[in-house]
């Protein structure tokens, strides 16, 4: 039997827009949400009526199709476009690709209620599980059964472990320093699937059970896609949580940063020194502590003593100032005690009211407040954006506790273990409308954390503080094309890594030169770093050291000429850079891709042998040489396509033309070159 209307059977019907179920205390609810995709939200509050309001990343609404609803005697069905899901007569879900007929996701589920099922089971464990918590919320566990141990799972957001495959990982879903928490996976099995939970939990992509936690929360909800191809999951999830803006000229180039610039002159001296030599640079950033208590969001006077000249003389040279901005404040500060009346600082259940102590007790702003939003933007328009800047450093953004216990912190929006996660999408979100509110169209901010749908606000996210090492460079190749493929294509890392690093020494003279190339081959082009051999705070009233110096002269000659030789590299692909940002604007590709992206269909592209080289949009092969010492590297060319290795002075390609589907090995001493190519359309 099939048709809309009242209920057919006792736990199913329909209302024209989705399929409800309804068993015992459980409410599941299967809806339409964009082309080929479905969400599913699930309560143990009878009654469908009863999911938040709050559809957390799923802001963007989704086309109104009317799905295709069947009401069977012991199963019901809904179909929108090519994807179906299945309910049973006692509510075990099945999602299935109509056009091949791929079981996708299978509820992984053991009992007895359904003596039919063949994997009828003693064991008593629930695919969709409510275990109640004190408050009346609930632990929630949703299991799937593994479908093929070889599946391959990518995105999630960003994590140190050096893997692009997550099968087989256990993710804690938490936002730290250096790790970021963005549930979007893509699968090699052709769907896509956003856990739409911002509660502290975990993931684990076990080889017989695929299973998400959140550790408090009230509902299950989810959004799953069916596609035949990564491109195509990405940019069907890019429709449902938002693209990026287009980004501005400036974020194309060059990026140059220390651990801090201690003073106005100072910058300008880099600034001067940049433009004396000709080298390209878009960007120059004023870091931590050019305030002198946090919370200020202001200059400190007495080192920054005119704002809007320094502003005004870095104009002229083509450079824009980024400022840093951090959620902390410090209860000495002049405008704690308003935001504390206000409830603008997130709270803790117990303990001191300290929830950062660095150079100071501080409080953080909470961001999830609107209000707080407003207050925070408020000061920074007035004492940064009316002097012209228009790029802002939200650092500090997970945000980063002293210590991390979640179950003791309060937001505005909840408590930090069942909606923290979502708290770096409100702190960049902050800074978004207020810089559209004040007709600014394309905006761009550094951020250290994200969550799904911050890419809307045009977070840029970098990989937070990484180690000065070769293993470190390793973690953020893979850390990088995970979070494109997590719908986050604007991402950076810190050049040589941001703990430690002597300019003067070999070792890490090879590092930084290598890792130099990679920054050009990533989304945007960052220098940064706390490098050794630094100068103490300033006598008039800085706190915090600078860090030893990080231009790219400030490294010997060898790694000068290395890092000349790509910040021109970078500005000869300047308009295909551009390009990238708009596809990415438009559709929400990543701008590095891992192999299979733009090679789906070669078996190879999709091995663990090509997980340390990526495309660099559709056109160049990036090969970073991440191994010390080494003279070169091996590299796959996919098949059905012809190849050059990049003449890095032109851009151009030059030499023999390479066959695709072979491996081969590329002679690269880090003096001389890195394994680049560009494809031959």
């Amino acid at each position: 039997m099939s048709g809309w209307g009242a209920a057919v059977l006792p736990g199913f019907s329909t209302d024209n827009e989705a399929l409800n179920y309804c068993y015992d205390a459980e409410s599941l609810r299967v809806e339409p949400w964009g082309p080929n995709a479905l969400r599913i939200r699930a309560s143990r509050r009878p009654g469908n009526d009863k999911f938040p309001s709050e559809d957390w990343a799923l802001s963007v609404p989704p086309s109104k199709t009317t799905p295709n609803v069947d009401l069977q005697e012991d199963h019901a069905t809904i179909t929108n476009g090519s994807i179906k899901a299945s309910i049973s007569l006692y509510g075990k879900l099945t999602i299935v690709n109509v056009d091949s007929g791929t079981v996708l996701l299978e509820e992984y589920a053991r009992h007895r209620r359904d003596k039919s099922d063949p994997k009828c089971s003693a064991l008593d464990i629930e695919g969709r599980e409510f275990d109640p918590t004190r408050g009346g919320e609930y632990h929630l566990t949703m299991r799937f059964e593994s479908q093929d141990p070889d599946e391959k799972i990518y995105g999630m957001g960003q994590y140190q472990t050096g893997l692009l495959n997550l099968k087989g990982q256990d993710l804690e879903l938490a936002q730290r320093n250096s790790q970021a928490s963005v549930p979007f996976m893509v699968s090699s099995r052709g769907y896509g699937l956003l856990w739409n939970q911002p509660a502290v939990g975990r993931a684990v992509f076990g080889v017989n059970i695929m299973s998400f936690e959140a550790y408090q929360t009230q509902h299950l909800d989810y959004w799953v896609v069916a596609g035949e191809s990564p491109a195509e999951l990405v940019q069907a999830y890019a429709r449902a949580t938002g693209t990026v803006p287009m980004m501005p000229e400036y974020g194309l180039g060059y990026w140059q940063s220390k651990c801090r610039y201690m003073t106005q002159e100072e910058v300008l001296k880099v600034a001067r020194e940049y433009h004396e030599r000709k080298l390209p640079m878009d960007v120059l950033v004023i870091d931590f502590f050019h305030w002198l208590k946090q919370g200020d969001f202001a200059f400190d006077a007495r080192l920054w003593p005119d704002p809007a000249e320094l502003v005004k003389q870095c104009a002229e040279m083509g450079i824009q100032l980024m400022v840093s901005v951090w959620p902390t404040m410090q209860k000495d500060n002049e405008h704690y005690p308003r935001a504390l009346q206000s409830g603008y600082l997130v709270q803790q259940h117990k303990g001191l009211r300290t929830l950062m102590d660095f150079r100071a007790e501080c409080g953080i702003v909470d961001f999830t407040n609107p209000e707080a939003r407003e207050f925070v933007w408020d000061l920074c328009k007035k004492n940064y954006y009316d002097y012209g800047i228009k790029i802002f450093w939200l650092d500090e953004a997970e945000p980063e506790f002293s210590v991390y216990h979640f179950d003791n912190v309060r937001l505005w929006s909840g408590n930090q273990i069942s909606a923290g996660n979502a708290y770096p999408r409100d702190f960049v979100r902050t800074f978004y409308e207020g810089m559209t509110n004040a007709g600014q169209d394309q905006v761009v901010n550094l951020i250290r954390c994200a969550w799904a749908g911050s890419q809307k606000y045009g977070a840029l996210v970098w990989s937070g503080d990484t180690a000065s090492s070769f293993g470190s460079f390793r973690d953020q190749v893979a850390a990088g094309l995970n979070m494109g493929m997590a719908g986050i294509p604007w991402w950076t890392s810190d050049i040589g890594g941001f703990h430690g690093g002597d300019g003067n020494s070999p070792a890490f003279q090879e590092l930084l030169a290598r890792w130099f190339f990679f920054g050009a081959f990533s989304p945007v082009f960052r220098m940064h770093g706390d490098r050794e051999n630094g100068t103490a705070g300033s006598t008039v009233g800085s706190v915090q050291g600078s860090g030893g110096d990080n231009e790219v002269w400030s490294f010997g000659p060898q790694v000068y000429e290395v890092c000349v030789k790509y910040l021109k590299l970078r500005e000869l692909l300047r308009e295909y850079i551009r390009g990238l940002m708009r596809e990415a604007h438009e559709k929400g590709s990543p701008i590095t891709r891992p192999m299979f992206y733009e090679f789906p269909k070669d078996e190879q592209c999709w091995e663990r042998s090509c997980d340390s080289q990526y495309m660099f949009g559709s056109k160049y092969l990036v090969a970073p040489v991440m191994t010390a010492g080494a003279a070169g590297r091996s590299v796959y060319v996919p098949k059905d396509s012809k190849w050059q290795r990049v003449d890095e002075t032109s851009g151009k390609g030059q030499g023999e033309f390479l066959q695709g589907g072979q491996r081969i090995e590329v002679h690269a001493p880090w003096t001389e070159s890195n394994p680049l190519f560009v494809r031959v359309f």
